[in-house]
């Protein structure tokens, strides 16, 4: 552990502001001569008391709850006192100050300072001691954050589950199987003579098998995991009066964007992110895409261009009133040919055919008018009128579709991008390690090494081999006071 893992902490453990209840807590080894500066007695471990909060003349701040948790049967794994007090910034404000001040005064039983070295808690820090002193992993901390933040009722549940160490029963159990596989093959280093035989006796080949059909499992809740926080990033792209702004409102279902027939009324983007099914989309209104020479919208259309090289989908949207028209056809297929060109294979587009209550006929025999677009097995296409809601239902379910996801199953857990990450990195090392069985002579010094890479990526997801980088950038994304 680092110096600063052993000083005691202490924050205020509510959000800024007014509110009924606020909470100041401190975590350290020894906080007894705290509690009784702070109480004016002892108090009973998990219990709750309600008496006053003392300042150094024992005056009263403030009268509320106090709880005492001896370690390490506590949050943190260490001594934590709260103080639940009202919720005003001022009062906590005071109750923070008059904690720092008594763990600097001297105890009148030792002289020595109450609690020596007690300092204001950096973010996160109080979860960041619990995962170092064992009380949670680093995929169950993670969660902690994860339902803190959680946008939907889905993904709050999602990282209760997480929290409760469902994600983390799974790694622990290909964590368990992979040792196993790795003893078996160190085991047959000793005895080059027979190291084939006894692998195939042992049925390792079948092993490592079912240790890759596990990890597909456990890759595909992640990856469901992983959206659930993350979202998608989906970008309205097309030419100026198409009903982007139209069709970002109807999705928010409210006024967001500036609606007008005077095309270029958009100079830059607006942002709402909207769920569906639980899943949040970020989706983004961008100025309408053609050549400009009006200066302010040159930038937008430049910004436009790089939101569409940033996005996970693209709705690229089609004016279905002007399909017959044929500088129109052009300019379309001007944005297709720079979508090829800027978009990687892999950001799926997915054409939009627009105001179909004004041009319905139009809409069912002429779309799709550019090469390729909306074909069956090229890109999804949706007609839908952005004005009546009409196909909106079906433009959400193609979203999901594109995004990967799938109807939440009951148990599925959150999960991070790091998390799917580490879990592409086992398959790799495994994928590797089953090339290395299979080949003729196989080097098994080679295919140990792929097994202990393998485990050694598994065990970053719950910090069992994890750098205090890593832990710094994680805890540090932490509000202060968790």
């Amino acid at each position: 552990m680092l110096a600063r893992h052993h000083d005691p902490i202490v924050a205020i453990a509510t959000a800024p502001g007014r509110g009924a209840v606020g909470i100041v807590r401190v975590s350290g080894k020894g906080l007894s001569a705290l509690v009784q500066a702070l109480c004016g007695r002892a108090l009973k471990p998990r219990e709750a008391t309600y008496l006053p909060f003392r300042d150094a003349h024992g005056q009263a701040i403030d009268q509320g709850l106090a709880l005492y948790f001896p370690g390490p049967h506590s949050y943190t794994g260490e001594d934590v006192l709260e103080l639940q007090a009202h919720g005003g910034p001022v009062v906590l404000q005071l109750l923070l100050a008059r904690c720092l001040e008594a763990g600097a005064a001297p105890d009148p039983a030792t002289g020595q300072p109450c609690l020596p070295g007690l300092r204001v808690a950096q973010p996160g820090e109080f979860t960041e001691r619990a995962f170092l002193n064992d009380k949670i992993d680093l995929a169950q901390a993670e969660a902690i954050a994860d339902l803190i933040d959680a946008s939907t009722e889905v993904a709050a549940r999602s990282a209760s589950r997480s929290l409760t160490g469902a994600f983390s029963a799974e790694i622990h159990s290909l964590r368990d199987d992979l040792i196993h596989l790795r003893m078996l093959v160190e085991a047959t280093l000793d005895f080059p003579e027979e190291e084939i035989d006894f692998l195939r006796k042992a049925d390792a080949r079948g092993q490592l098998s079912n240790l890759q059909r596990v990890l597909d499992g456990v890759m595909q809740r992640a990856r469901q995991g992983a959206l659930l926080r993350e979202g998608i990033k989906v970008v309205i792209a097309g030419q100026p009066n198409a009903g982007k702004s139209s069709l970002l409102n109807a999705l928010a279902g409210a006024e967001l964007a500036i609606v007008t027939p005077i095309a270029g009324t958009t100079r830059d983007k607006v942002q709402q992110t909207i769920q569906i099914e639980g899943v949040p989309l970020h989706i983004i209104d961008t100025a309408g895409l053609r050549d400009s020479s009006d200066e302010v919208e040159r930038i937008g259309i430049a910004r436009a261009w790089d939101e569409i090289a940033g996005a996970d989908a693209v709705l690229f949207l089609h004016d279905l009133e002007r399909l017959n028209a044929p500088e129109y056809i052009a300019a379309d297929a001007g944005i297709e040919s720079a979508l090829a060109e800027k978009l990687p294979a892999s950001i799926p587009v997915i054409d939009v055919w627009n105001k179909l209550d004004s041009a319905p006929a139009a809409g069912v025999s002429s779309a799709p008018a550019l090469p390729g677009a909306g074909a069956p097995g090229k890109r999804p296409g949706v007609w839908l009128s952005a004005r009546t809601g009409e196909g909106l239902d079906g433009l959400r379910r193609t979203l999901l579709e594109v995004a990967g996801w799938q109807s939440a199953p009951e148990g599925i857990y959150i999960a991070r991008a790091r998390h799917v990450q580490a879990l592409q990195a086992v398959g790799a090392h495994l994928q590797e390690a089953a090339a290395q069985l299979d080949a003729q002579g196989p080097a098994l010094d080679l295919l140990a090494e792929e097994l202990r890479l393998a485990q050694n990526a598994l065990s970053t997801i719950t910090g069992e081999f994890s750098s205090d980088d890593l832990l710094g950038v994680i805890f540090s994304s932490f509000c202060i006071g968790k």
